[in-house]
């Protein structure tokens, strides 16, 4: 057994995830907000707005600021000659072995949030799915982008 990738994603990957946590944390505010405006106007008991405050702030707490260095932790990666190895989940760990010889195309992408912290996702394409390792540098993402295409490309040529 090969253990563990070596690589991680990188550390600014933390403030994109908590920044998205706290988008979120605010629509589900917004939810129990409505929430408690309903129970108000149809007169339920008022006693159902505490554990509504309650359940908002575990939430809160958990996706801004457990998860994602809980993610972080567990998101690994490694590209060897052969494959390229991928691993996440924290219930569930998900180790996907991807075969250099299956690689049809690599792509690179970047929404405004890893835009402004100069971050990048690789997809790798196969026939059957697209993988995805998240929040890499800029220029690491590059290189990897460039690296796995060469890589595939070898393999290719080899069968």
């Amino acid at each position: 057994m090969l253990g563990e990738p070596a690589k991680h994603i990188s550390e600014r990957a933390l403030t994109v995830w908590k920044i998205r946590g706290i988008i979120t944390s605010g629509l589900s505010l917004l939810i129990y907000v409505t929430i408690s405006v309903v129970i108000f106007i149809f007169h339920w008991p008022k006693w159902i707005i505490i554990p509504l405050v309650l359940l908002w702030i575990v939430e809160t707490y958990f996706i801004i600021f457990f998860n994602p260095k809980l993610r972080w932790k567990i998101w690994r990666y490694e590209v060897r000659e052969q494959e390229i190895e991928i691993q996440h989940g924290l219930w569930i760990v998900t180790k996907t072995l991807v075969p250099m010889i299956r690689v049809q195309h690599v792509d690179t992408t970047q929404g405004p949030l890893l835009k402004k912290y100069h971050l990048a996702s690789v997809k790798i394409s196969t026939a059957a799915t697209v993988h995805e390792i998240p929040a890499l540098e800029d220029v690491e993402a590059e290189e990897l982008r460039h690296v796995i295409s060469n890589l595939a490309r070898v393999a290719d040529e080899d069968v």
